[in-house]
């Protein structure tokens, strides 16, 4: 997959998770500090995923992020987030590799690429915020992790509850949460292997709350595109059923949340690709069918990008053949029951 294509196919994921993928550091902590000290409050699954959905709506932050996967990757990010009201809007600089700024206010992403002197701007919906909280989490998630407190940490200054968040299956990592003890933010997050091992770790290397950054001066940086050549995504809603797709069966605990027309890149029409994005509360998956063009389409590969794998399959069905391309933060396992059940129906 050459590098603008991975880059485009990356970029679909919510910001939240890019953030997460590109600011993990080897920093956060892998021992607890302080178990010793009373455990926190005990809650069930869905009551502290709730509070930490809240807080990453509901709080004012400036903070640095930093990110590391097992693979030795390591990167940085400065993130304002600024709840007032209805608006929310967030503002991520990468500190580390090619320089970009991508700029959210509530489902309008922009993402500035000052090189080459490109914004990218769309509209998505069921958007996360930071870390990767797709929505309020409903009763079923409990049947597929169980949650666990481990003890309290202190991360960034400030005192945090140590959670760990067991899969029942093996179709989805684990992860251990430090959540800031008064707000409920995440402030760190290992994710972790089926057989234990770290595959990606983040966290905050400084947090400001309430810190002084007003919506209306994050709005006017997001909309000075003067310089540069602005590429509008074009997304059209659908249904898999409509563009002729589904699924033998469920992926267990994956349920669709949205599915769209889209242009991969400029040479592509937005029909020719359809996204179907599914989600289990904490990961999601994407998956891109388009026709297959022997000239265009790389071979068929799993690649791994910290806890992000990405498959590509050639499909043959009903006739024509098909590229298929998934992303999601799960094992390649995950990826192959999507590609194993995904058929043709028309």
């Amino acid at each position: 997959m050459n590098l603008r294509r991975t880059l485009l196919v990356l970029s679909v994921l919510c910001v939240a998770q890019w953030a997460v993928a590109q600011t993990r550091a080897p920093s956060a902590p892998s021992k607890l500090p302080g178990a010793a000290l009373p455990e926190p409050p005990t809650l069930s699954t869905v009551d502290w995923l709730r509070r930490m959905h809240a807080a990453s709506r509901q709080r004012t932050y400036v903070g640095t992020f930093v990110v590391s996967a097992a693979t030795g990757n390591l990167s940085s990010s400065r993130i304002w987030h600024v709840a007032d009201g209805d608006v929310l809007m967030e503002r991520i600089e990468a500190l580390s590799g090619a320089p970009r700024s991508t700029f959210r206010r509530n489902d309008h992403v922009m993402t500035f690429f000052p090189e080459d002197k490109v914004v990218k701007s769309e509209k998505r919906e069921n958007l996360d915020f930071f870390p990767n909280l797709p929505g309020a989490p409903d009763s079923a998630i409990g049947d597929f992790y169980d949650a666990r407190a481990l003890g309290k940490g202190r991360v960034a200054g400030f005192d945090a509850d140590v959670l760990q968040l067991a899969p029942r299956d093996g179709l989805r990592f684990g992860y251990r949460v430090w959540s800031e003890r008064r707000s409920g933010l995440v402030v760190a997050l290992q994710t972790v292997d089926g057989d234990g091992r770290v595959v990606e770790q983040s966290a905050f290397s400084e947090l400001q709350f309430e810190a002084p950054v007003k919506t209306q001066a994050l709005a006017q940086m997001m909309g000075n595109t003067a310089g540069y050549r602005v590429e509008a995504s074009s997304l059209e809603r659908t249904t898999a059923a409509a563009e002729g797709w589904s699924l033998r069966e469920p992926v267990p605990g994956f349920k669709p949340v949205n599915c769209y027309r889209r242009a991969l890149d400029g040479e592509a029409k937005p029909e020719r690709t359809m996204q179907w994005t599914f989600t289990d509360g904490l990961a999601s998956v994407s998956l891109f069918v388009e026709p297959y063009d022997a000239q265009r389409q790389p071979r068929e590969a799993l690649m791994a990008l910290g806890a992000t794998y990405t498959l590509t399959r050639r499909l043959s069905d009903k006739g024509g053949d098909w590229w298929l391309t998934i992303v999601g933060e799960v094992p390649p396992q995950t990826l192959q029951a999507f590609a194993q059940g995904l058929v043709r129906t028309r």
